[in-house]
């Protein structure tokens, strides 16, 4: 009898280590792709990871794009001159979600603008009329960063104190979520800040601070998403949107 349990002791351990025939499976895309759950939710490529397709420069719709690059499946802002080359997607968008990874040079300094209004006889550059998710080397920037100036704020106008962004170099994620008024930023997976558009409280944000000086800052309830250069390399990838279905049928994007 202990000589028939040992044997099955031995069976079942063996039975335990072997290795799986199985490979692992996983549901990630590989660098600028969508998953086949992300196809089916709606998500799109901005980026296709090969070219500038679907991308001008502020002020030069159906011009070649300068300032920029593409390599290596990254788009790259080269940093040529400071707000020299601010990208504009093809389409506006007034309520969508979008996701981006994102790094910054040493003392780099970048941003996400939304509902941007072309129209450069009014306008001198994107942050004019649109309001900035920001991207920024908060552990190496040259100058003391308010906390309206820290990556994934609303800068100028809704705070991130203790930011969970990554040192200058290093890929982060970043979600931005535009629903009507409802505004969510998200970092690396933690949500930064939410607020509401053109409520009270927005208002008086904007006449306390820098936006007081900007009319049209933050009017437009649609507009062009822009990628901020800024004067340093930044580079991004993995910039997917997801355009949210308004009440009759109708999507932003099309």
């Amino acid at each position: 009898m202990r000589t028939y349990f040992f044997v099955l002791l031995v069976l079942g351990l063996s039975a335990c280590q072997a290795p799986s025939t199985t490979p692992p499976t996983t549901t990630a895309a590989a660098p600028n792709q969508l998953t086949q759950g992300e196809v089916a939710a709606g998500w799109k490529l901005l980026f296709d990871g090969t070219s500038l397709n679907g991308w001008h420069v502020w002020g030069h719709a159906g011009q070649p794009v300068t300032g920029w690059e593409v390599k290596d499946g990254e788009l790259i802002a080269l940093g040529v001159t400071e707000h020299g080359a601010d990208l504009l997607t093809q389409d506006p968008y007034e309520s969508f979600e979008l996701l981006v990874d994102w790094k910054v040079s040493p003392g780099g300094n970048s941003g996400i603008l939304f509902h941007v209004v072309e129209d450069t006889a009014r306008y001198g550059a994107v942050y004019f009329t649109g309001p900035e998710y920001q991207l920024v080397d908060d552990i190496g920037f040259p100058e003391k960063l308010e906390d309206t100036q820290k990556s994934a704020c609303n800068y100028g106008m809704h705070p991130v104190a203790s930011p969970p962004s990554k040192p200058a170099g290093e890929w982060n994620t970043s979600r931005l979520l535009v629903d009507g008024t409802h505004v969510e930023h998200w970092l690396n997976g933690q949500k930064t800040v939410e607020y509401e558009m053109w409520s009270p409280d927005w208002e008086a944000r904007k006449a306390a601070g820098k936006w007081k000086d900007y009319p049209d800052y933050g009017l437009a309830r649609t507009g062009f998403i822009s990628l901020q250069d800024h004067g340093l390399k930044t580079w991004f990838r993995n910039v997917k949107i997801r355009p949210i279905v308004r009440q009759g049928g109708d999507s932003d994007g099309d």
